[in-house]
Order: C-alpha cells, then structure tokens, then sequence
C-alpha cells in the first residue's frame, strides 16, 4: 500500500474468524458478570479506535447497557505514545453510582488508560472495569491490566478492525501488522 510516496508493508496477525470468536466469548464473560436486577451498566468505548470493536461486542450482550463515548488522544500521526493524554470529547450522561465497562481498541503503554480510569474513577462509579481488545504487554510503563482481554499481542505496531495508523486501515476486517514504512 503506498500514499505519499510511502511503502507500507501490511502482514495479517489475527483473522476476522478469531476476532468473531473471542469477542462473542468476551461478551458472554462479560454478561455473566453484569447479570443482576440491580445493574446499570454503562459501556464507555473509547474512540476512534474502539468503535467496531464496542458496536459487535454490545450486539453480543445478554445484559442491558447504555452507551457512552469519550475521545482522547495521544498518538496524533506517530506510531509511539506521546505520554500525554487529551480529552477531546466527554462522556454525556453520569456515570455516578452506575457500573462502568471502558471499552478500548488496544492497551499499549498504559499512559493514556490509566489516565482515563484515574479520571472517570473520580466522578463515583459503582464499579469500574476495563476491557480491551488487544493488550501489548511488552510497552507497558505503568501497572494496569485489562479485566476483559481479547488478544495479547507482541510489540509491533497492528492496525485493523478500528486500530489505525494515522487515521488509516481502520477499515480492515482483520488485525494486522504493519512490518515496514518505506519513505
């Protein structure tokens, strides 16, 4: 694939079939344990990145839930975290007393999601959970780990089924890895 004059080489990592598969497993997990008469749940996706990944996992659920979007930044056009987050769109509804599921493409160095659980921790969830499709344990910098997990991952860069490379191959039914750049 190229675009200004730039080689990208694209290899597949895990395939439409397994992604289905986990995330009708995740959702099952995750509506055993939100059953309950007394449950509000909230699903917070984080975008752009987590948008497929929460529309087919909500579709999954057994258990009612509302939604709710926020959207942060902290990569910009870089293939590296930048460390430092931004809120760019807040949640609309409360989340105070309510049970919180954050819902997120991918946990890399952790930066920009414990930012966002250390933020939304402050306005007073009943309980706050985290769930992600992939995890890159390797570039971890900071202690957090996801109570939902999709797919652990080896530290490349993957793009696909949301996940982008400055706005691109979010398109993708697919996660792959991009293997170069040629300039």
């Amino acid at each position: 694939m190229t675009e200004n004059n730039a080689a990208i080489t694209l290899k597949p990592l895990i395939s439409q079939v397994e992604i289905k598969q986990r995330v009708r497993e995740l959702a099952k997990e995750i509506s055993r344990d939100y059953a309950g008469a007394n449950r509000d749940l909230v699903v917070v996706g984080i975008l752009k990145g987590a948008w497929i990944f929460l529309a087919d996992l909500v579709r999954e659920l057994t258990v009612p839930a509302k939604i709710d979007f926020m959207t942060v930044s902290s990569y910009g056009a870089s293939t590296k975290s930048l460390g430092v987050v931004k809120i760019i769109l807040d949640l609309k509804c409360s989340i105070a007393g309510k049970d919180v599921l954050v819902v997120e493409d991918i946990i890399d160095t952790g930066l920009t999601l414990k930012y966002i659980i250390e933020n939304l921790s402050l306005r007073h969830p009943r309980s706050l959970k985290l769930c992600v499709l992939l995890d890159k344990p390797a570039r971890r910098q900071v202690k957090i780990e996801p109570d939902y997990r999709g797919f652990v991952v080896p530290d490349c860069f993957v793009v696909g089924y949301g996940v982008d490379f400055a706005e691109r191959f979010r398109h993708l039914p697919y996660i792959g890895y991009i293997e170069e750049i040629k300039e």
